[in-house]
């Protein structure tokens, strides 16, 4: 089973993809953003199967934690998500790093084939 960790600042959508992944047979951890998510990263030694995190967030956005956590846990897979199409541009200097971005909104079905692809590369 692969342990995830969903990092989304909006109560309502990390309640929803929380449990749209763990209906999908997924281990879920949460966070309420960046530094929350980074915290637990660091806790975990970095052993999650993939991060999936929100880029626009307070304290610390998604992009600073996913560079961050990447410097100290090179081989950790993340998957971004996004609404803002400004915030989508960012994630392209992240190339490399990051899986891809998912479109907020999304559906049950497209979160766990997204994320379901990026456990299976």
């Amino acid at each position: 089973m692969a342990r995830l960790l969903i990092v989304e600042d909006d109560d309502s959508v990390r309640s929803f993809t929380a449990r749209a992944l763990a209906a999908a047979g997924y281990e879920i951890e949460t966070a309420e953003d960046g530094l929350d998510g980074l915290e637990k990263i660091k806790k975990a030694q970095g052993a999650f199967d993939l991060v999936l995190s929100d880029i626009r967030m307070p304290a610390m956005d998604g992009i600073e934690m996913a560079r961050t956590a990447a410097k100290v846990y090179p081989g950790l897979r993340l998957l971004l998500m996004t609404g803002f199409a400004d915030q989508r541009e960012r994630a392209v200097e992240l190339d490399g790093t990051v899986a891809g971005v998912v479109n907020k909104p999304f559906s049950l079905a497209e979160i766990r084939e997204r994320v379901g692809k990026v456990l299976a590369e």
